[in-house]
């Protein structure tokens, strides 16, 4: 992979994982949340996210095959996940469920959404196998590295979650997880067309 391809790929995935967008909603995902507890979210999220694009980089579409499972099947899938998540952003559920549920452990966001849909999402498992099909042993490799420096930015920026929240307060985290919840929604429905689009006859 030369250094102009390698940029190609940083883009195509930075473009497709959206760090800048995933940082005010992992922020809604973890109001309320100690920047102790948040900062081991984003490391789990991070992890299990880069070690699922890299399970499909070497595997492929071998994964889903085995298994019977079409991409866009995959894609139409996260999309409905997505979508749920979305209306509990929008009607309070994961507030409700918090203040309801004081004394037990708050729930954990890292595996489902933040690490598969959102940063190992169906167009990050299809970009990863796109730039790993045919290449040598050595591209691969390189493609995973052009992965892991997209998923550190991720990290770096869900640091910033903590000041985010301080400086929106209560009243503007709720306006901003309400707004997130919608363009959320939107984006899952957005998953469902595309999985629609690619099955044959649509």
């Amino acid at each position: 992979m030369t250094s102009v391809e390698a940029v190609t790929a940083f883009t195509a995935l930075f473009v497709v994982i959206d760090p800048i967008g995933l940082t005010p909603i992992f922020v809604a995902l973890t109001a309320g949340m100690s920047a102790r507890h948040r900062r081991a979210i984003a490391i789990r999220a991070c992890v299990i996210g880069a070690l699922l694009l890299i399970a499909f980089a070497f595997l492929g579409e071998s994964i889903l095959g085995f298994l019977g499972i079409s991409m866009p099947a995959f894609r139409i899938a996260g999309g409905i996940l997505l979508f749920l998540t979305a209306l509990e952003m929008l009607f309070e559920k994961r507030t409700q469920r918090r203040e309801g549920q004081a004394d037990h452990p708050p729930p954990d966001p890292s595996v489902f959404p933040l690490a598969l849909p959102l940063i190992a999402g169906p167009g990050a498992i299809a970009t990863m196998i796109l730039l790993t099909d045919q290449a040598s042993t050595l591209g691969s490799v390189q493609a995973i590295g052009v992965m892991l420096a997209v998923i550190a930015v991720v990290f770096v920026l869900f640091q910033l979650a903590t000041p985010m929240e301080r400086m929106l307060g209560h009243t503007g985290n709720n306006v901003v997880t309400r707004l997130l919840g919608m363009l959320l929604a939107a984006l899952s429905v957005q998953f469902v067309l595309d999985g629609l689009s690619d099955f044959p006859g649509w």
